[in-house]
């Protein structure tokens, strides 16, 4: 079984995190700009067996596409046409920001360290991770009741 990689894409930064090869823990891995997050991510599937890649969908409190969306489609076409055997797939990201600072909070990390936002966009990107895990283990579970 491979890992999931999940991305927290932004203009300025890009967060990454991945699963263990269990696919039980996720895992904040590193921040880079868009053109480096490509390189480390080519660079992380020539070493590690991936599956999918979960790129942060981001939309607003309505439901419709936020001004960052145009964006992170661009990055999910390159990822899709870098890595066609991996599938890609998009996972709504709405409040994992406000939930990375919170969690960077309860984790005891002082105010300087809070002003990181490249550790904020790695959690996010973690969160997003998480949260598509939980997703999949819910539909598991929902087909099995199903059944």
């Amino acid at each position: 079984m491979g890992r999931i990689v999940a991305i927290d894409y932004g203009k300025k930064r890009v967060g990454i995190a991945a699963t263990d090869e269990l696919r039980i823990v996720a895992n904040a891995l590193e921040t880079f700009s868009p053109n480096e997050a490509l390189a480390f991510l080519q660079r992380y599937v020539a070493a590690e067996k991936v599956d999918v890649m979960v790129v942060g969908k981001p939309i607003n409190l309505n439901g419709l596409p936020s001004e960052a969306a145009a964006g992170a489609a661009n990055f999910t076409a390159r990822l899709k046409k870098l890595f066609p055997q991996i599938e890609v797939a998009t996972f709504d990201e709405r409040f994992t920001s406000r939930m990375a600072q919170q969690a960077i909070i309860d984790a005891g990390v002082k105010k300087k360290g809070r002003r990181d936002k490249e550790l904020v966009d790695r959690v996010s990107a973690c969160i997003i991770l998480q949260s598509y895990m939980d997703f999949l283990q819910n539909n598991i579970r929902n087909m099995e009741i199903a059944r």
